[in-house]
């Protein structure tokens, strides 16, 4: 089951979600506002401080330059 972050605009709390699916109704725990916003999630590694290769070969995003925009 992937946990969503959200925040909310009500009362501006972070906090996660465990969904099946983003179309479940999400409000806020603290307030109970639906005015929720998802935020942009990243995930944690746990390196043994040696380098770490790349999921996407040359990066594939818009900073590593799969986008064509520089």
């Amino acid at each position: 089951m992937p946990i969503y972050e959200y925040r909310c605009r009500g009362c501006a709390k972070d906090f996660e979600k465990y969904l099946h699916s983003l179309a479940v109704a999400v409000a806020c725990p603290a307030c109970a506002s639906p005015d929720v916003m998802r935020k942009l999630s990243v995930f944690g590694l746990k390196s043994d401080g040696g380098p770490v290769a790349s999921a996407v070969p040359g990066g594939g995003s818009c900073c590593g330059g799969g986008c064509s925009c520089h």
